[in-house]
């Protein structure tokens, strides 16, 4: 009995050690053994098509929460390895922010050799089928991994296409022991998450002439839905894929307008609204400066906020900003005041959120928190409101109830001067234009706010620029609800 045991100690010993002699399999064959089980190397082009949604990225109700979705109705992409392009289009409904009528809508989007930046390109190589020739094309690595309790071949390449550092961008593929790939990650910039990871996921796979297809698709970034598809087929290397993939009547779409300089308008003693797109409000304190909105758009913007905010009151540093709400549009523009040592102020459900996205390492596109190496300073205040006073001036701060649009919605309120100042609340209608019916949601509860807090502004002053460019009144909020 002891040398039986003995024995089959010593053939279990020398099995373990022969498999972890054994020669890995190269990335290359690992790439060669899935192309060919998903039917890749005699495919040029691909349509797909089916149903989905999309989700609004950083529109979220609440922060750190599932972003926004909007269903896609016969939703196609087809896309043409050999230029490489695609073209995606379904029919949707677009809401509105502030709760009036959803629209139909169109999405569309086109990436053409014309849109060579990876956020874009991403669509094509981050694909089973991109990702496949992607590492066929760029020199992948391979190595084995345990994940949720199954081996995958975890294959890695990088993107010709350099991000504003220098470096390249990372692809990493998950092939599964049926020689299919589940998911694909990689990394783009983002203002508020710095290096944000996308990752893809591709399940319940379906032949379609000798090519695997997915029909499951499921995408997500900051660990939330971004993109999703039920796949009910595809056409494998359609005739017209050229046309099929072909750029708008025009061209490729226009990129982002350059910032325009900031210019201001003096609304009281201490207090200039900074206009543009998106506006905010300068308020001087005897010994500091505090803006509500300081950061939105983008990073230019809020350096451009900065340098005029600066100018309009020399000699003080800016010691707050005020955010009217986490969603991107109006906070895009943060890395700017962290770098100058800003403390963003907000309330205390969003302050984890911001305090997790604003400290993640930011190596693809070093912005004005990675050069100045400073970390934010998040005041998340507890309570409804929140107040700024001393000897000469004082501001408060009202949190929004019961707004669908975002929880820590915030107004800002002068009380001396009557004025106050919001965002996505309220649109000033043309003076021809009848009363909304129904009445829009968000009118209705920033009158009901503004009514429960016993404001009664002289000015409102909107983040929004309004056409036309003047500041609204209480009379102009009860006429759009019909109120006199």
């Amino acid at each position: 009995m002891r040398r039986t045991g003995v024995v089959v100690f010593i053939v279990a010993v020398f099995a373990a050690l022969s498999a972890e002699a054994a020669p890995a399999r190269t990335a290359e064959a690992v790439v060669a053994a899935a192309s060919k089980a998903m039917g890749v190397d005699g495919l040029n082009a691909v349509t797909l098509y089916g149903s989905g949604a999309n989700y609004g990225l950083g529109q979220s109700p609440h922060a750190g929460g599932p972003w926004p979705r909007s269903n896609l109705s016969d939703f196609k992409r087809t896309i043409d390895f050999t230029q490489p392009a695609t073209r995606a289009t379904a029919v949707t409904w677009i809401g509105s922010v502030q709760g009036g009528a959803p629209a139909k809508g169109d999405f569309v989007q086109v990436v053409t050799p014309a849109n060579p930046a990876w956020a874009q390109q991403l669509e094509i190589w981050t694909t089973p089928w991109g990702f496949l020739k992607g590492a066929a094309r760029y020199g992948a690595v391979s190595t084995s991994r345990v994940v949720n309790g199954r081996r995958m071949q975890v294959v890695t390449w990088m993107t010709p296409q350099k991000s504003a550092s220098g470096l390249s961008y990372k692809v990493v593929g998950y092939i599964g022991p049926q020689n299919l790939v589940e998911r694909v990650d990689t990394w783009v910039e983002n203002p508020i998450f710095g290096d944000l990871r996308v990752e893809r996921l591709y399940s319940d796979y379906r032949d379609a002439d000798g090519v695997e297809y997915p029909m499951t698709i499921v995408e997500t970034r900051d660990g939330q839905r971004t993109f999703e598809a039920q796949l009910l087929g595809i056409v494998v290397n359609p005739a017209n894929a050229a046309q099929l993939t072909a750029p708008n009547p025009g061209g490729p779409p226009a990129g982002p307008p350059p910032v325009a300089a900031a210019t201001s308008e003096k609304l009281a003693d201490g207090v200039w609204r900074i206009k543009g797109p998106y506006n905010t409000l300068a308020v001087e304190f005897a010994d500091y400066i505090l803006l509500f909105e300081p950061g939105p758009q983008n990073e230019a913007r809020g350096q451009a906020v900065i340098a005029e905010a600066k100018r309009l009151i020399p000699g003080k540093p800016i010691r707050y900003g005020v955010i009217s709400h986490h969603h991107f549009d109006h906070t895009s523009g943060l890395a700017a005041d962290v770098a100058e040592g800003v403390t963003i102020v907000t309330p205390a459900v969003n302050k984890t959120f911001f305090e997790r996205a604003l400290n993640q390492p930011r190596t693809l596109a070093p912005d004005a928190i990675a050069r100045s190496g400073k970390r934010p300073v998040i005041e998340g205040f507890t309570g409804d409101k929140r107040v700024f006073q001393d000897a000469t001036r004082t501001f408060e701060v009202h949190v929004v109830k019961g707004l669908p649009h975002a929880d820590g919605m915030v107004i800002g309120w002068l009380p001396k001067e009557k004025i106050a100042v919001f965002a996505d609340l309220f649109n000033l209608p043309p003076a021809s234009a009848p009363a909304p019916d129904p009445p829009v949601v968000s009118t209705q509860v920033f009158l009901a706010n503004l009514e429960r807090l016993k404001i009664e502004p002289e000015r409102l002053v909107s983040i929004h620029t309004l056409n036309p460019d003047r500041l609204a009144t209480m009379a102009d909020i009860r006429t759009a609800l019909g109120r006199r």
